[in-house]
């Protein structure tokens, strides 16, 4: 990754504490294109989970969604009802699970596994306090949450997440190129950001500040024959 100029660290810093401040708190609606003629993907990320409320770096931790998760799930329900969607890819972490089954309650669907799509391993942050960690240090507090190549003691980097989602990513659209399936994701925050990374053509800055919603909404991209089809965002 080049080296970032003031702006970018400004930007990064920010999104970290807005993130603190507000898991999931984004008013951003996310890119939605459709198709009559060929496969689409759906992305959307687990609601809230009770390690999200108490400020936690969950990470490969099993924290459960809360009952604010689960309307947040309820919400997506009514967004993807007309939808036909044939698989649903999900982690082996509970939070990726039941959000998907309830956000796809009264559909046909076949669960898949597969953790190249599972959250970020956060290492020995893993079950300590975000807030904690800012006021003890405030600079690695922030390149530990938002920085592209910065891994916690025994964790992962954003650029390590990056590899494991943009291979299930160009496999996933090979599948669906012979199934002709519709494909739900029900991910996490980290592996969402590196699958609208592929998919997007998004600048890495833009990744690293993003905030996708807790439940609540989701992306639709077309995979077409000769490529993905986006909608374009601002």
């Amino acid at each position: 990754m080049k080296i970032m100029n003031t702006d970018e660290v400004i930007r990064l810093t920010v999104a970290a504490l807005k993130s603190l401040v507000k898991p999931g708190g984004t008013k951003k609606k996310l890119p939605k294109v459709e198709s009559k003629k060929y496969p689409e993907i759906y992305v959307f990320r687990h609601g809230e989970t009770f390690d999200n409320r108490n400020k936690i770096f969950c990470g490969r931790r099993d924290s459960k969604i809360t009952e604010r998760g689960k309307k947040q799930a309820n919400l997506l329900t009514e967004k993807l009802k007309s939808k036909k969607i044939d698989v649903c890819v999900v982690s082996s972490l509970s939070r990726s699970e039941d959000t998907a089954k309830i956000a796809l309650k009264g559909k046909k669907v076949s669960f898949e596994v597969d953790d190249r799509i599972t959250e970020r391993d956060y290492g020995k942050l893993s079950g300590t306090s975000k807030v904690k960690i800012l006021e003890d240090d405030p600079i690695k507090a922030v390149k530990y949450r938002r920085f592209y190549d910065f891994a916690p003691p025994g964790g992962e980097s954003m650029k390590m997440v990056e590899k494991r989602v943009f291979k299930f990513c160009g496999e996933l659209v090979k599948r669906m190129r012979k199934s002709g399936e519709n494909v739900a994701i029900s991910c996490h925050g980290n592996s969402m950001k590196m699958i609208r990374y592929y998919f997007e053509k998004l600048e890495i800055v833009d990744v690293l500040v993003q905030e996708n919603p807790l439940g609540e909404d989701f992306a639709e991209y077309v995979v077409t024959d000769k490529g993905v089809k986006v909608a374009k965002t601002v």
